[in-house]
């Protein structure tokens, strides 16, 4: 398994985070300002995009794991590349995601914590209504670990 950045031809990579984050207007609000990278293992298993928001805070803006490896820890070793090569740089690792009951217990494994939430975020930037588990998402949940 190797992670790695990728710093040309980004979206050669969308169709795996449009999984995470299925609008694409959306993710260009980020894409170009933030660093990209890609878990290869035997393959492109899992991507992430991470973005400096100041004040110490560095945020996983999107994550995605391809469906057939879900499971197998390839998101979880991208939060530990990312938290490890950041530290010392940022103090914060902060992610935002629907309410879910599958998102939110993943972050929590991983050592996040509930931060903050802002209200009606998906159905307000969202041209569609956004469904996880059969439930819509409203609100945007962030969750922080330490660095």
């Amino acid at each position: 398994m190797q992670i790695r950045e990728v710093t040309e031809n980004k979206k050669s990579y969308l169709s795996l985070l449009l999984l995470a984050d299925e609008q694409e207007d959306m993710i260009d609000r980020y894409f170009e300002r933030g660093t990209m990278f890609v878990l290869d293992d035997e393959g492109v298993k899992g991507e992430c995009v991470v973005t400096d928001e100041g004040n110490g805070v560095l945020e996983i803006k999107n994550i995605a794991t391809a469906p057939e490896h879900h499971g197998k820890g390839y998101g979880k070793a991208l939060i530990e590349y990312v938290a490890g090569r950041y530290k010392g740089q940022f103090s914060v690792l902060q992610v935002g995601t629907g309410d879910s009951p599958l998102t939110i217990p993943f972050y929590e494994k991983c050592g996040f914590v509930r931060h903050h939430r802002i209200k009606k975020f998906f159905v307000e930037n969202y041209d569609h209504p956004i469904m996880e588990c059969g439930v819509q998402l409203v609100d945007m949940i962030y969750l922080r670990r330490g660095l």
